[in-house]
């Protein structure tokens, strides 16, 4: 499950546990105002993801709100396009191509189809869009990936109609030094991040060009305010730094991901011609049951899934010793052995072959 991808280090890694510690010893939990950790860990990020500016908080949620703000400050303008199954946050979600009861702003949302040219470039022509915001892979809708051609006519259109271009990275950052944006050769104005990076604590960040950035100048009279006694807290600070300088290095960061495409490669190859198939990119992935069989999927609203072979799935593994999402997302961990994988590999052929009459594909 790793702690639907928050825990990419494990639960208990040697050095974050001993980073802990020692802050907790020599530091304390908190002090208020401004920290050489943070700063120290600022500038670790800015140079990572390509950022002039960066500012810490507590969430994910927490990084696409305040990003928001930001982007509506520095524009003048409202409206926001979304997508439809994208997840920004407890109080950011648009599963069924529309805002959930409790989104904020309710009336201020443009919901676009994901992968959707053309309806993407309508939404951000649309009069008063302040910017778009958008998720290389939508991880709540079930691991559903942006194809290059549509990340860059989203971000195309922004440009040109003088939108800001958001980029959720808050699971994507994993995939690369650079995160998707990285891989992808994308420039966005504004990124957002999340708990991975605070070393598995409660952490998110936001962050890109100065000039929006600056819209939280304290100097300025007419500032933004960014509260929250635990944004830069001891803890993450120190723990993140320790986990992005010495574990998660752009190095490991690569070949962590090889090993996902591989994995994901395999498990492509036993469900070929099934009801079964699994979607996702680097080391986040998630299966699916349709009586289709669909191979590629494009949007997670467009996906008939079958739960009750899904759920069936979900406890055969459990008695193999893999627990998983019941949604069928599986984010992977590192250090977590290859012969572990295969195995996992060896059980989803066990488990196609044992039910294999109900797994045929129709026709």
């Amino acid at each position: 499950m790793g702690e639907l991808t928050a825990g990419l280090f494990g639960h208990s890694n040697p050095i974050i546990r001993q980073t802990i510690i020692s802050t907790i010893d020599t530091i304390g939990l908190n002090l208020g105002g401004n920290t050489t950790a943070e700063a120290s860990y600022a500038a670790l990020l800015c140079s990572r993801f390509h950022l002039d500016l960066i500012r810490f908080c507590n969430s994910g949620t927490e990084a696409n709100l305040h990003a928001l703000a930001a982007a509506r400050r520095f524009t003048g303008k409202r409206k926001i396009v979304v997508f439809g199954g994208g997840y920004h946050g407890a109080v950011l979600s648009f599963g069924g191509g529309k805002p959930a009861a409790n989104n904020v702003d309710l009336d201020d949302w443009i919901v676009a189809r994901y992968n959707d040219i053309e309806a993407a470039q309508a939404a951000i022509r649309t009069e008063g869009v302040a910017a778009v915001l958008l998720e290389g892979m939508q991880g709540s809708a079930g691991a559903i990936c942006a194809t290059s051609e549509f990340m860059h006519a989203v971000q195309d259109a922004a440009k040109e109609s003088g939108v800001l271009f958001m980029l959720d990275e808050v699971m994507t950052s994993r995939f690369g030094p650079n995160g998707i944006a990285g891989l992808m050769g994308l420039e966005p104005d504004l990124r957002t991040f999340g708990k991975y990076l605070g070393g598995g604590l409660a952490f998110g960040a936001f962050g890109g060009r100065s000039d929006i950035m600056g819209v939280f100048d304290p100097r300025n009279a007419s500032a933004l305010a960014h509260s929250g006694t635990f944004n830069n807290n001891t803890l993450a600070m120190n723990a993140g730094y320790a986990a992005m300088s010495q574990i998660f290095t752009p190095e490991v960061c690569t070949e962590f991901t090889s090993l996902g495409e591989w994995f994901l490669e395999s498990l492509s190859e036993v469900t070929k011609g099934t009801k079964c198939c699994f979607t996702g990119k680097g080391t986040i992935l998630t299966v699916h049951f349709t009586d289709a069989g669909v191979q590629k999927i494009t949007r997670g609203e467009d996906v008939a899934e079958r739960w009750d072979l899904k759920d069936v799935f979900w406890m055969e593994m459990m008695d193999e010793g893999f627990l998983i999402q019941r949604r069928g997302t599986i984010a992977l961990i590192l250090e977590t052995p290859k012969a572990e994988l295969e195995r996992f590999v060896d059980c989803v052929r066990a488990f196609l072959a044992k039910h294999s009459e109900i797994m045929k594909v129709a026709g």
